[in-house]
Order: C-alpha cells, then structure tokens, then sequence
C-alpha cells in the first residue's frame, strides 16, 4: 500500500505528501469495541459501576488528550488528493468499522442477559451501547456520501444498528441542500437549548426523509410502501436485529434497547446541535440563499477526536465539498473553531447557561459576523432578548474569502445519498 503521493501541481511544481496519520486511523476503526472495555473491568472488579469506563474514556479522558495534544492544521495538497482518495485502505477502514457496530450492540445485549445486574446497570450499559451506536451513525455518514453501490449498502446496513435508517435519505438531500438556514430543522440556532433544538430536529429528520423517498419513488412510478424505500430497507435490518437480540436474550432487551436507540439518536442530534450553532447563510438579491461555504459550519481540528471519528469534525470542508473522503478534508484558516473536540463539546451542550456563555461570544465575534444580529441564524422564541442583550444589528455581510470563494464553486455538488448520483444543491427556500 502506497504510504506517500507525488503530483505536479500547476502553481506549485512537484509536490509530496505522506499521511502522518495514515495508521492512527484505525483509532476509528477500534474506538466501536469501546464497551468491551467496561465489560472487562466489571469482569475484574466485580462492581456494575466500572461499566461506565467506556463513558469516562470519551467524555473525560478524550478531551484531556484533545486539549494536551492539541490541533492537527496539516491538509494534504490538492494535486495529490485523487491518490489519497483513491488508495482503497482508508476504505477498507470505514468498511471494517461497519461489523463491529454490530459485535459491540450483539456483545453488549450478551453481557446485560447473563450476569446479574442492578436494573441501573442495564440502563447504564444501554447508555453506553447508544453511545456506541451513535459512532455509527458516523459510519453511516461518512459511507453513505459516496458514490458506489457498495458504499451506499453499507451506509444502510450500519445505521440499522440504532434504527436511524432515515438519516440516508434526510442528510444527504435534506440537510445538505437546507444546512444554516431557518428551514433546517438540523441546524441549531441561536440562543436555542440542545433540549429545543431535539424536539424540532428529531421529528422533522423522519418526516423529511419520509416526504424525500415518497417524492423520488413517486418519479419513478413507484410506491411509498416498496421494497426500494430506502428506509424501510435499513428499518427492515433493525427489525431483524433488534428481534433477533429479544429472542435470543429474553424481556431484559427491552429496557436495554430502549435506552440504547434513544440514546444513539441523541449522540447524532448533539453532533447536528454542535455543528451549525447560529450559523447563518445569506440570502441573495434574487430571494436564493448563498451555497454552503466553510464558514456555515463550526470546525474542530483536534487530532485525537478526529482520528477516533474518520474526520467528523473537519465539518466545514465536508459541507462544501460533500463527497471528499474524510482522510482529504482540509483545515481552513478563520474559520468558525469549537474550543475542544466533540467529546468535549457535547456535555458543555448539555448545560445550556455554560454553553450559551461559551459559545454566544464566540459566534458574535465570528470575522463574518463581527457583532451584527442579521447575520446570525437566531432563535424566534428568543430574539428579543437576544436583541437586548447584545444590541440591534448592524453592518452589512462581508464578502467571503479567497479560500472560501474557490470553495463556493463548488460547494453546491453533492452526491445523493440513495442513488449516488451527482446533485447541485438548490439554494431557493421552500415555499411557505
């Protein structure tokens, strides 16, 4: 396997580039098997408590190493990016990591059905299955944008696992085309709690989901209720596993799979709640909104939760350019920055008066919003006194950067999640 690439780039001449973290991406691959661990204490110690390890792994631990060892600012060269997205090893990374999705959930439900537990320890290893489970749903993203029929099968198959089969269908062509707009149910506004923003964001992904299939099938001659429904295809898988888990292990699986499912889709809406805060895309003279560029999502360059989520957190080129594979996602310079990574990032959510405090400046001092209130997608309940707070509007949109500009032109490409075929993302809102 090709370790380093070569090019020739137009401006630059020859270039080279090496993946320094070429192996340290298998933390992604691994970090699923995380209850083990607390399985393997509880094993040791005989306490049900010491199941919680994998909890204060990822959301002690994993922030301590973030803010230790700090950010990763290396991007690899344009020239070189086919290469790097074509060496087919940081594929078979996402493609491995979708199995053991399931032997954690399967190895997991084992664990609550044969040892003798407190009922809260069966709710706590659901919470740490849902945790687990939520990582999937990164899988899912990060395979569900690509273009190939394999990809696209494996996408469905792992998000089967919390049975967020809908998340095919609602992020690609919903999200993608909506993201920083008040239309966008996943995308948080300000001054609105994590707590608000998941009673509009969960519902409205399923229904958005739902509506997208109904109209594609419908093109196509087809029914809702058919077997090429995406969702119900993916649905279908969680059916057969989450049955299958009832069966084999007996009553104990329903409060255990309840708090897991409920729990990994929250692990998603905190990673949406986190991404887009406030952010607001312009509208243009013509009524249509600007294309996503990198500035319409919050960045998080630190290397080890990045290396532990295939590059999640390199949000903003994500946005802009859908379909590049997580190993080439770039950093960009004066870009909205989270303080920490995302294991840090989602229990400072949890506490909404400490995550306003943190996060609310920061977004007023954004260099594309500098204080003014237009330009930040706010919350209606809350306008007011957001208004009060922090002053009526002021100033006009700033022009976007050099960096953002090149991304702009292409930022309206995507790739839909259920065909994999090439889409430009509309920017005109929806009709009231």
């Amino acid at each position: 396997m090709p370790a380093s690439y070569t090019a020739v780039d137009p401006t630059l001449g020859r270039v080279s580039y090496r993946d320094r973290k070429r192996w340290a991406w298998l933390l992604s691959v691994v970090y699923p098997l995380m209850p083990f661990a607390g399985m393997a204490a509880h094993a040791a110690s005989g306490e049900p408590i010491a199941l919680a390890l994998p909890l204060v792994i990822s959301y002690g631990l994993m922030p301590l190493l973030d803010a230790w060892i700090g950010e990763d600012e290396n991007n690899p060269p344009e020239a070189v990016v086919p290469q790097l997205d074509a060496d087919r090893y940081y594929r078979w990374l996402t493609w491995l990591t979708v199995p053991l999705h399931f032997v954690a959930l399967i190895g997991c439900a084992w664990w609550v059905s044969t040892q003798a537990l407190p009922w809260w320890a069966v709710l706590l290893m659901g919470y740490v299955a849902g945790t687990d489970s939520g990582l999937g749903i990164n899988t899912g993203h990060e395979l569900g944008h690509k273009a190939n029929r394999l990809e696209q099968w494996l996408a469905r198959l792992v998000l089967a696992v919390p049975g967020y089969g809908h998340f095919t269908v609602e992020h690609g062509r919903g999200h993608h085309r909506w993201v920083a707009t008040p239309q966008d149910h996943a995308s948080a506004r300000m001054g609105e709690s994590i707590y608000r923003f998941a009673l509009r964001e969960l519902p409205g992904g399923m229904r958005r989901a739902w509506q997208l299939e109904r109209e594609r099938l419908a093109a196509s001659g087809q029914p809702a209720w058919s077997r090429r429904n995406t969702l119900l295809q993916s649905y279908a898988i969680t059916a057969l596993l989450q049955g299958g888990l009832l069966a084999a292990f007996g009553w104990v699986m329903l409060p255990f799979l309840a708090v897991h499912n409920v729990v990994a889709w929250w692990q998603l809406t905190s990673a949406n709640y986190v991404e887009h805060y406030g952010l607001l895309r312009e509208r243009l003279a013509d009524g249509r909104y600007e294309a996503p560029a990198p500035r319409h999502s919050w960045n998080a360059n630190h290397l080890v939760s990045n290396l532990a989520l295939f590059h999640l957190q390199r949000h903003s080129d994500h946005h802009a350019h859908p379909s590049r594979r997580y190993q080439s996602l770039r950093h960009f310079q004066h870009l909205p920055q989270l303080p920490s990574g995302y294991f840090g990032m989602f229990p400072l959510a949890y506490v909404p008066w400490l995550w306003f405090r943190v996060m609310d400046p920061r977004l007023l001092a954004l260099p594309h919003v500098q204080g003014d209130l237009q330009r930040v997608n706010i919350d209606p309940r809350r306008r007011a006194a957001i208004e009060a707070r922090y002053g009526q509007p002021i100033g006009a949109a700033t022009a976007p950067s050099a960096q953002e500009t090149s991304a702009l032109n292409q930022s309206g490409k995507g790739r839909d999640f259920c065909s994999g075929k090439s889409t430009h993302t509309s920017l005109a809102p929806p009709a009231a």
